[in-house]
């Protein structure tokens, strides 16, 4: 699995999943309302540590840096005016 998620577009799924549990605290655990947050925590958690969201895959998007493999792994360099 590449990554293709963002440091941004990681901590915001952290604040997420955090807000998701506190929303699920907040109406009950137990409670269905409780359960898909909780749900939806894991899941935005997982994402955000694994630094890989399927759904990204799928569509094409990538919000993680372009860092090149030819570059040995930093920055890859784009020259400008470059006949």
């Amino acid at each position: 699995m590449k990554k293709n998620m963002g440091t941004i577009d990681r901590g915001l799924r952290v604040l997420v999943a955090a807000g998701a549990v506190a929303g699920g605290g907040v109406l009950g655990f137990s409670t269905a309302g409780g359960i898909v947050l909780l749900v939806v925590a894991a899941l935005m958690a997982g994402t955000a540590a694994a630094g890989y969201c399927p759904v990204y895959h799928l569509l094409g998007i990538r919000t993680a840096g372009s860092r090149g493999a030819e570059a040995g792994g930093r920055w890859a360099s784009h020259p400008r005016g470059a006949a």
